[in-house]
């Protein structure tokens, strides 16, 4: 490309005596402004050179790519078509020490390649007496073109404006912006003369910019400001995307990303073994989506038990087993600005238990040891029921000991059994308040709760029995009666 350069701009300086100054451009550029104001400008700046030039010490300028090294190593392999040798090349001669020597009196600069010289700039790179030492030089560096004029220029150059006259961006990749039909406004707010790159059916861009009697569209003074900042946007939304939103153009990655999920959602732990109707019930008084256990391990149980959910998500445990982070992050995308509840437990799969508990939109409210109700209610045999105890309360126990890690973004609330059962409404008010904020009708009685009856000696036969379900806190042997509402006290006012 260099070679390419050098020998076209030195046709057209041999040929034409009246050229000033030599552009270089590429075939997927546009004229952004009319040729006689580009004419015009060059002409009251008969001296300048239009090139970004920058020290490689000192800026940054390169993104994800070799900086420095660039002109101290050898690179006889392709970056493209051979990755593997290139890279382990690179990593032998830094091993081994090797630095090339930079020609004497050269300080290496990078910058972009659409640059506009003078003539007198460009004839004095071209007749260089040491051309020949500075090419050999130049044609093992990597990516020359991005140096081999920047570099030289500042050798000949009696006055240097360090930017380019071509409007081109770039993202966090490296990668260029294309312009299509909708920054056609945009575009108009350059003070650049050239646009590159360009969507090939950008028709109205095309139409606009190709004809001589149009030009770009002028809406008051530049704004260089505007552009720069819209593409820093661009390139943070590249960078840290959506929160919630993982495509197939931009999968997940720990350090790609502003959110884990899209809205808060709410995991709760065992409500639904204590309370009868529970999920019907929290629905109607928080008006959020609620759904089952939605990773069961034989189901999904979306609410309502549909087969398919918001964003066609479906209920096939292998789809959600395949990537149940991707499940759940699909689920909260899918039905944003509507909350969604789900139930977890220690017998669900634990797989998500990470990756919640780090996650700022998740609400996790658990009541410790209500697994041991469901096992009072099954018809298991006693040493069954007790086998399955066991290893339930060390689940909950270690998912518990996960949460109590300090600087956890997540919610978490956590209670037990017997302290739930001796106040349901005010546990169950601090939920609701978590989830609605904004003030609602106090809850007067909490609702059904299971039959309790004979509990107490099922977590005593447990006990005898050598497990001691320690999570559930203390019952008394006679549970009856526990959880039911009692006479509330004559409210009254205080002045």
């Amino acid at each position: 490309m260099v070679a390419a350069t050098q020998d076209a701009a030195q046709i057209l300086l041999d040929r034409f005596a009246q050229v000033t100054h030599v552009s270089l451009v590429s075939g997927d550029c546009l004229p952004l402004r009319p040729l006689d104001r580009l004419l015009d400008f060059l002409g009251a700046r008969p001296d300048t050179d239009f090139i970004e030039s920058v020290t490689v010490s000192d800026v940054p300028w390169t993104i994800g790519g070799l900086q420095q090294e660039r002109f101290t190593l050898r690179f006889p392999f392709s970056w493209r078509t051979r990755r593997k040798l290139f890279d382990k090349y690179v990593e032998i001669q830094r091993r081994l020490g090797v630095r090339r020597r930079v020609p004497k009196g050269l300080v290496p600069h990078l910058g972009s390649q659409w640059w506009c010289l003078t003539r007198r700039s460009l004839e004095a790179i071209l007749e260089d007496p040491r051309r020949a030492e500075f090419e050999g030089y130049f044609a093992r560096v990597w990516i020359p073109d991005e140096s081999y004029f920047q570099t030289l220029v500042r050798r000949v150059s009696t006055q240097i404006e360090s930017r380019s006259l071509m409007l081109s961006k770039f993202d966090t990749q490296g990668k260029p912006f294309v312009f299509y039909d909708d920054h056609l406004d945009l575009v108009g707010q350059s003070d650049c003369f050239l646009l590159r790159k360009v969507w090939p059916r950008a028709d109205r861009l095309y139409a606009q910019l190709l004809d001589p009697a149009l030009g770009a569209p002028e809406q008051g003074p530049s704004d260089p400001h505007r552009i720069e900042q819209t593409f820093e946007e661009a390139m943070q939304r590249g960078r840290e995307g959506r929160p919630g939103l993982f495509m197939q153009s931009r999968f997940p990655s720990d350090t790609w990303q502003s959110g884990k999920t899209a809205a808060p959602y709410f995991a709760f732990q065992g409500y639904d073994e204590v309370i009868e109707g529970f999920a019907p019930w929290l629905a109607q008084r928080s008006g959020a989506r609620v759904h089952g256990h939605l990773f069961d391990w034989t189901e999904v149980q979306f609410a309502e038990r549909v087969r398919c959910f918001n964003g066609g998500l479906s209920d096939a445990v292998s789809l959600r087993d395949y990537n149940p982070q991707a499940f759940l992050t699909n689920l909260i995308w899918n039905s944003r600005g509507e909350p969604q509840c789900f139930q977890i437990a220690p017998y669900d799969r634990q797989d998500l238990n990470d990756y919640m508990m780090w996650d700022p939109n998740a609400h996790i409210s658990i009541i410790t040891g209500a697994w041991a109700l469901k096992l009072f209610r099954s018809d298991l045999p006693f040493r069954d029921a007790r086998r399955e105890a066991a290893w339930m309360q060390k689940v909950e126990d270690h998912f518990l000991g996960q949460l109590r890690r300090r600087g956890l973004p997540s919610r978490v609330r956590v209670t037990s059994l017997a302290e739930f059962v001796a106040d349901p409404v005010g546990q169950l008010q601090d939920v609701l308040d978590q989830m609605t904020p904004v003030s609602q009708r106090r809850l007067a009685a909490p609702p059904p709760l299971v039959d309790l009856a004979g509990f107490g000696g099922f977590l005593q036969a447990l006990k005898n029995a050598g497990m001691k379900p320690y999570l559930t806190g203390d019952f008394p042997l006679d549970t009856a009666g526990l959880g039911q509402p009692t006479t509330p006290a004559k409210p009254y006012l205080v002045t």
